[in-house]
């Protein structure tokens, strides 16, 4: 194998609704917050892991491939040409150990949005760069809400610059290149994080650029 060169693939994600994506809570305070988004230690600006993004391009390509079981399981694949395999990498001991294509970045905020954040819900609000939402569960039975609980997202509006890069190695992964960004569009149709089905990670690509870069 050689390495020809890489595809540079930069742009904008936008949330389009609240977007979740957990953290963890290593400190218990009375009244503290239970579901709190992942942060940058540093200095506690949101951020989207690349692993989220990677995660639910490969989850959204594998449903639309086929190759995904009834049960929910995942098919061994068997081929070494798969896109899947080729642009995401396996862990499959049966195939030929091939280093994915696509390495995906973690999306940290715009400038405009970080001063959004910092103006509109640090300063103003006391918030740490991300709203607070209650959510609840209902009983149908009794007709009541239960189990109230505060979960933390970023607001709608709010941007991350996003990167990746897709490795080439031969012409079958300038190719595969188109399922990498069809996947980007199967994502603006489902959902990025945690609670989709109540609304939250509708996400939307912009000013989405590729350019090569020759080894």
């Amino acid at each position: 194998m050689k390495l020809q060169g890489f595809k540079e693939i930069e742009g904008i994600i936008e949330c389009v609704t609240g977007l979740r994506i957990g953290g963890s809570n290593n400190t218990i305070e009375i009244g503290g917050l239970d579901n709190p988004v992942i942060r940058n230690p540093l200095d506690d600006t949101p951020y989207i892991p690349g692993s989220s993004i990677k995660g639910k391009i490969r989850t959204l390509l594998e449903w639309e491939l086929g190759k995904v079981s009834n049960d929910g399981s995942v098919h061994k694949c068997q081929d070494n040409s798969c896109p899947i395999c080729r642009i995401f990498g396996t862990t499959d001991e049966s195939l030929t150990r091939l280093p994915s294509r696509a390495l995906f970045r973690d999306a940290f905020l715009d400038k405009d949005s970080r001063r959004k954040l910092e103006e509109d819900l640090r300063q103003k609000k006391g918030l740490l760069y991300a709203e607070v939402k209650y959510e609840n569960t209902i009983n149908r039975l009794k007709g009541k809400a239960e189990h109230p609980r505060q979960m933390e997202r970023i607001p709608p509006g709010i941007r991350f610059a996003f990167s990746i890069s897709y490795r080439i190695f031969d012409e079958l992964d300038e190719n595969y290149l188109s399922h990498l960004l069809h996947g980007l569009w199967l994502l603006e149709q489902d959902a990025l994080g945690g609670c989709g089905s109540r609304g939250y990670g509708k996400v939307k690509f912009h000013d989405v650029k590729s350019g090569s870069q020759a080894v």
